[in-house]
This record gives structure tokens, sequence and C-alpha cells, in this order.
């Protein structure tokens, strides 16, 4: 069997689909790395929305997706930027995400961490700013799940320098019943959060960064870096208090980073983690034996795909994401809320089939195979 796929350049070219994938077994936590896979979720496909309503979220198949991960032994970063929140999401709906999800995780005995923001503001004061943060903060810790302050558009907007940001995150940790992870988000993910921690310098943004750490050590259990650069985030974590992890959130870098040298490593909280779960889970359990030749030899392969997923506008690797979860066969469509399954072209889509079928992703090729065929059909490329 073949299937015509349109290049960069609007022509079509012939692939032959491999017939075999790859079959990971579902497994139990790691031993050497916590990992966390930020999650999509599944839109409602019959609902009568637009772009602009409400996120219709089909709860069924979001839950099931989650199932799907902590079977493999990996956490599940909830209601974080994979699962659209801000482009789609708003906190109405990822507050009964978070719920919904901390409560199946109760039940199956998974790991969940969730996103705590302030995306219920368009603005703000930074009194205002706070309390956001923590009318989200207590639905999370209400739900038993463990925190993620995520970096906020209104603090953004609304900081006029570091102190600022020293000023609300100190308030919050001071309140925090358990240690959080801390989000950095850099502007590739989110345009309107350039400058964040009160500096377009990077070098700047790291010290106030580090600062907020220091002053609260025992309330932060880890930081999440999703800068896409490696260097940095190595020098970063050597730069850590005792006891601090790591969370690699660079779709770029991820094998290297997760693997680590001889003075550290970072653990991983991925968006690229939600389509590599199954394997990705296979590589860490590599890792756990000491295996780290095997660990790479298995996540090596995935970043062209990942890189893929994730280049510019990066905001929109949700799309490729949400895709590759059909053609797998978790859910039943190819749509998302906000309308974002149009965010990408035919190509970019075509060429994320391609790269995660070479890679043995679908647990059903031939399915995956026919999805593609279908959706190549609406856009009229013919059989």
């Amino acid at each position: 069997m073949t299937i015509r796929l349109p290049d960069a350049h609007g022509a079509l070219r012939t692939y032959e689909p491999r017939t075999e994938p790859l079959a990971p077994a579902p497994g139990t936590p790691f031993t050497s790395r916590t990992v966390f896979s930020a999650a999509h979720v599944v839109a409602d496909p019959y609902a009568d929305v637009s772009p602009d309503s409400p996120a219709a979220v089909d709860w069924d198949a979001t839950l099931a997706f989650r199932r799907h991960l902590w079977s493999h032994g990996l956490g599940v970063a909830e209601a974080m930027d994979t699962a659209q929140r801000g482009m789609g999401l708003d906190w109405a709906g990822a507050a009964e995400l978070v719920r919904r999800s901390a409560a199946e995780a109760k039940a199956v005995g998974g790991r969940i961490a969730c996103g705590v923001g302030t995306d219920q503001l368009t603005g703000g004061s930074l009194a205002e700013i706070r309390a956001a943060y923590e009318e989200q903060l207590v639905v999370v810790e209400e739900s038993g799940a463990q925190a993620i302050l995520m970096a906020s558009r209104a603090l953004a907007r609304t900081a006029t320098g570091p102190e600022d940001y020293l000023d609300v995150y100190g308030h919050l940790l001071r309140q925090a019943a358990e240690p959080v992870i801390l989000h950095w988000l850099g502007p590739m993910f989110d345009p309107a959060l350039d400058g964040y921690w009160g500096s377009p310098d990077l070098d700047a943004a790291t010290d106030t960064f580090l600062e907020v750490i220091a002053a609260h050590p025992d309330k932060v259990d880890g930081i999440k870096v999703s800068l896409l650069d490696a260097r940095r985030e190595v020098e970063l974590r050597r730069r850590l208090p005792q006891g601090v992890r790591c969370y690699t959130g660079d779709d770029f870098h991820y094998p290297e980073l997760i693997a680590g040298d001889e003075r550290g490593f970072s653990h991983a909280l991925l968006g690229i983690f939600d389509p590599l779960g199954p394997l990705a889970a296979q590589a860490v359990r590599a890792l756990d034996t000491g295996d780290t030749a095997g660990f790479r030899a298995l996540l090596d392969p995935t970043v062209e795909l990942s890189r893929h997923l994730f280049q510019p506008p990066t905001r929109f690797y949700k799309t490729g994401v949400v895709l590759l979860a059909w053609l797998a066969g978790h859910q039943s469509h190819f749509t998302m809320v906000g309308g974002l399954q149009s965010a990408r072209s035919l190509p970019h889509l075509a060429r994320a089939y391609e790269l995660a079928d070479r890679l043995g992703l679908f647990p059903d090729p031939r399915l995956a195979e026919e999805r593609m065929k279908d959706l190549l059909a609406l856009y009229g490329v013919h059989r």
C-alpha cells in the first residue's frame, strides 16, 4: 500500500507506510527520572460552537488519553499550554479539566501536576494578578494535584521590573501548601511572555528567576524551562539550590538534557511526550537500568519529528499533536477547540504523519494510513 503526500512545494510524492508498529508495553513509574507528559484536550466535534466560544470538550476521550499516558508510567502535566490554555481553553474549562483529571489520577494511581495561571484576567493590577493566581492555586490544591505556577500574560503586561515578579511569586510561594513547579515559558511558545522575569536580557531574567527560588527553596520542587536553548538550561540547572529539580521543556534537545552529564541531568515535562508517550517511556526505562546508549538510540530519532511539530510559529505545535492522536486512534476525529486544526498547512501535517509513521508511533498503521487518506481527500488529494 502507498499514499500520496504533498511536499512543501505543492508536489505530490508517493510514500510507502510501514506495516509494523513499535509495541512498548505499559509499565510502572520510572526510578531514574521524573517524567511528565503535557497532555492535549479532545474537542467535542458535534458541539455547535465558534472559534471564540468557550471550549466544548469530549471528556470521555480526554480522560481516556490520560489513562493511556499513566498506563505507561508517565505523569500528566494538566491544563498547560499543550491543553490550549489561552488558545481555545479558558479558565472555566481549565478548572473543570483540573478537577476531572485529578479525580481520575486518584482513581488509577497516576501522578498529576496542574497549571496555575491568571488567564481569567485580561489585564489588572499586581494585586488583581496575585488574586487570580490564588484563585487557581486553590482549585489545584483542593483537587489534590501538584501545582505548576505558569507564566502570566497579565503579569508580563503589568510588571515594571524584576521587583514585581519577586513580589508576586514570593507571595504565592509563601502560601503554597506543597512545593510547586515554576514554569518559564519562552516567547517562542507565547509572544505575550517576551521579557518575562522583568527583562528581555535572558541573563538578567535568569538572575531574577534564581532569586525567586533562592528565597523559597523549600516551596519549589523544581523548574520547568521552555526556552529551546540547551546550553542555557544546563547552566541554569547547575545553579539551582540543592534539591530543586530541573524539568526540561526543551522539545528540541530533550534526549541530551534528560541523559545529562557528569554534573547532573534534567527531568522532563514535555509536550512532545504526548505523541511519544509509549516510546518515551521505553527509553526512560532503559535509562533506569543505566543504559544511556539504549535511551539515546530510542529517543534521538524522535527529535526530527519534534522539531517539525514545534517549528515556528511554535505555539501551533498543538495542531500536530492532535493530528497524531487522531491518527493513532486515541480519538475519533481531527477537531480542536478554537478551530485550531486549521493552524498548520497540509504539507506540514503530511510530513508529521510520515515522520511519526517511520518511528512506528501508530498502534495500527493501516488505520493511520486510512485516516490520513481521508484528510488528504478533504483537501482534494484523490486516492
